[in-house]
């Protein structure tokens, strides 16, 4: 299978994880596709694993030494009565999108 991979941020540092804009920019390619296309995760980095997008939201992202984690925002622990101050995003977490896959 061809896949078309977008372009990172930066020309010097191919690794560079992906941005909102710069999917935003490889979005527009797609504006030609119905609404009701499918989104679709690759789940590893050779392209063996796929998944349906499950869903999208807004968390906050920490890498760490362990692996990363993903956070509630303040907005989001503000507005539920299930989070509490444990859940707190450590400091150095940012904000991203996150995708939610199927399996």
């Amino acid at each position: 299978m061809t896949t078309d991979t977008p372009v990172p941020d930066s020309e010097d540092d191919e690794d560079a994880p992906l941005t909102l804009g710069t999917l935003r920019a490889a979005l527009a390619k797609f504006d030609g596709l119905p609404d009701d296309a499918p989104v679709i995760i690759q789940k590893d980095t050779v392209g063996e694993r796929f998944s349906p997008a499950l869903g999208a939201e807004e968390g906050m992202y920490l890498e760490g030494r362990h692996g990363a984690e993903v956070y509630p925002t303040p907005e989001q622990i503000a507005e539920s009565d299930d989070y509490t101050e444990e859940d707190e995003a450590p400091e150095g977490a940012v904000r991203a999108i996150v995708l939610w896959p199927v399996s």
